[in-house]
């Protein structure tokens, strides 16, 4: 399905030996794997691996009771959504997570809180830095909807759309941040082939075109195998598989998981 050649950078992310637990249950065992700067890294595996606990890692929504995280070579700790988005990692929910009763142009808007420095006066009487804000923020929003195709929408009252179209706007939210990284949680579950086909085709060209950093979770194997440029394989918590497409598909024990054979 790729296009355009990326360079793929050194790595930016790094897990070592992460393992969380919800009082005696275990979620995360002992995992590391990297994700390199402009690639396309895949969290698969069956329903319960702990494939969004992970996300929530990254996401700093968990704290991890062992393990380093290490973002652009410097260790986090004690983060927390707000400060991972600071950094510029943004998030897309399996559950869609938007404001239905308001219209798509303002559920964009707020992606743009942390671009947003006007004091509440300023904003108030619209003058100055606000002025100057709200100008620029409704820019870069009418480009994100330029890109991912939903101008005929932008009006809309987000409860109102269909379930492919709520998950394209909130990509879009999450883009208006203008993330160096998107964590993507299941982009394309509930939707048909030809929404898949368009969420794909959204998902490589925010890759090829932005340069973000990709990490996606998703169920649809042939989805994954087409888009990603490495894949990491969790079941029962555990890694079980790391490599490219072709690595994880001829892997025994990534077969035996996805098979059953392992249970």
């Amino acid at each position: 399905m790729r296009t355009v050649e990326r360079k793929i950078g050194a790595a930016i992310l790094e897990l070592e030996h992460i393992s969380l637990a919800f009082g005696g249950v275990k979620a995360l065992t002992d995992i590391s794997f990297d994700v390199r700067e402009h690639e396309i890294r895949a969290i698969i595996g069956p329903n319960g691996a702990g494939k969004s606990s992970m996300l929530n890692v990254i996401n700093g929504v968990y704290h991890p009771q062992q393990g380093t995280i290490t973002y652009r070579g410097t260790e986090r700790r004690d983060m927390d959504p707000h400060r991972t988005a600071a950094q510029g990692i943004a998030r897309t929910f399996q559950n869609i997570a938007l404001f239905k009763g308001m219209s798509v142009l303002d559920n964009i808007m707020t992606g743009r809180n942390l671009k947003m420095h006007a004091t509440f006066i300023e904003q108030a009487i619209w003058i100055g830095r606000a002025r100057r804000e709200e100008i620029e923020n409704r820019r870069k929003v009418e480009e994100v909807i330029d890109f991912l195709e939903i101008q005929h929408i932008r009006k809309t009252p987000v409860g109102r759309l269909p379930y492919g179209l709520q998950k394209r706007v909130e990509l879009a939210r999450a883009l208006a941040a203008e993330p160096s990284m998107l964590l993507l949680d299941e982009p394309m579950a509930g939707m048909n082939v030809e929404e898949k086909q368009d969420m794909c085709r959204f998902v490589l060209d925010v890759n090829e075109q932005y340069g973000t950093t990709i990490v996606l979770i998703e169920h649809d194997m042939g989805v994954v195998m087409d888009i990603s440029d490495r894949v990491v394989v969790l079941d029962y918590g555990r890694k079980i598989g790391d490599g490219n497409p072709d690595e994880v598909r001829n892997n025994q024990a990534v077969i035996d998981a996805y098979l059953g054979v392992a249970h």
